[in-house]
């Protein structure tokens, strides 16, 4: 009859490897940088390195950023701001980088051909969605200095422009994607109103003013129905 040994033998996890007689220097693993380990992120646009710390949503005291509307330029009427007058709001001695966009009316649609679109809009309460995204941008895209956000209302003939978003900030990567998060923003929150008017006798139509709509919110608009003679 054979006797067992006694020795306590280590527990085995099976994950697969078998890693139990590798040389304890052989289980260290390098781990990736992460915002769990408070790494350094540099970044390719002459931003400086950042210390990237890990954020809870469970944090009941989050941090409140003091956001002043003098760095807003909203405007909801029938002309807009001249470029200068935007380029010269937005600049700063503190910012590198100026990031607009401009929508313009083209001539074309679905090979319909556009004469002009007509925007409808109730001021104020559009003037105050503006300035609500604007703030939402600061918190959001915390480098940013200026925001513009600038919408005309009545006709918009081909060639023109309709609606101007920017900002400026120390650096270009932050700027570019504030701006692109301002005319997304705007196009499904701000209750501004398009029609395209189409050449001949082709119906006029309002558009849906929204390109998204995943996970956005998003207006659904009414397509006008043709009047007919003396209606």
């Amino acid at each position: 009859m054979t006797s067992t040994d006694n020795k306590s033998i280590p527990p085995r996890f099976d994950d697969g490897k078998d890693n139990h007689n590798e040389p304890q220097q052989q289980q260290q693993v390098q781990q990736p940088l992460s915002s769990d380990n408070n790494s350094i992120l540099p970044l390719s646009d002459g931003t400086p390195s950042q210390h990237i710390s890990k954020k809870s949503n469970d944090n009941p005291n989050p941090t409140i950023i003091d956001i002043n509307d003098s760095s807003f330029l909203v405007q909801v009427s029938e002309t807009l701001p001249s470029n200068d007058t935007i380029q010269t709001f937005l600049s700063s001695p503190s910012c590198g980088a100026i990031s607009t966009f401009t929508g313009i009316t083209r001539n074309n649609f679905a090979g319909k051909t556009v004469t002009h679109l007509s925007y409808e809009g109730y001021t104020p309460m559009a003037i105050k969605e503006l300035k609500r995204l604007c703030r939402d941008a600061k918190t959001k895209y915390t480098g940013v200095d200026k925001l513009v956000a600038v919408h005309v209302l009545g006709e918009c003939p081909v060639g023109e422009a309709s609606v101007v978003v920017g900002c400026s900030s120390p650096h270009r990567r932050e700027a570019i994607r504030c701006t692109e998060y301002l005319i997304d923003e705007l196009k499904g929150r701000v209750p501004i109103w398009k029609k395209e008017i189409y050449e001949g006798d082709e119906e006029s139509v309002w558009k849906e003013n929204v390109e998204w709509h995943e996970g956005r919110r998003r207006r659904v608009m009414v397509k006008e129905e043709k009047c007919g003679d003396g209606a």
